[in-house]
């Protein structure tokens, strides 16, 4: 059955550091974008950043930019993203995605052929 699962999540001070994970099993991320959303309570789900299977090509929200990394192992079948400098606004369940090419743009929640069940990451002093 092909699945996404995050990992990485938990309890961080402000200007503190996670790396989350996205595993894909019963597929191949080679050849998929994979993106990264993030749902904060009574907000909408948004799109964090995305990496693409061909080219390479990243984006990263203007909120993330600068502090938030992604990248890809694909000999793990993972997609990885290095958050550092953490704000409490940042504090969200945060969920990976998986298409071939998603119709509606990295940043929709449309188009997506998989996701993950979310992790929860909470920035708190």
């Amino acid at each position: 059955q092909a699945q996404l699962v995050e990992s990485g999540g938990g309890l961080v001070q402000p200007g503190g550091s996670l790396r989350l994970s996205c595993a894909a099993s019963g597929f191949t991320l080679d050849y998929y974008v994979v993106g990264w959303f993030r749902q904060a309570p009574g907000k909408e789900r948004e799109g964090v950043s995305s990496i693409s299977s061909s080219d390479g090509s990243i984006h990263y929200a203007d909120s993330v930019k600068g502090r938030f990394t992604i990248s890809r192992d694909n000999a793990k079948n993972t997609v990885y993203l290095q958050m550092n400098s953490l704000k409490p606004e940042d504090t969200a369940v945060y969920y990976c995605a998986a298409d071939r090419s998603p119709w509606a743009g990295w940043d929709s929640t449309l188009g997506w052929d998989y996701w993950g069940q979310g992790t929860q990451v909470t920035v708190s002093s």
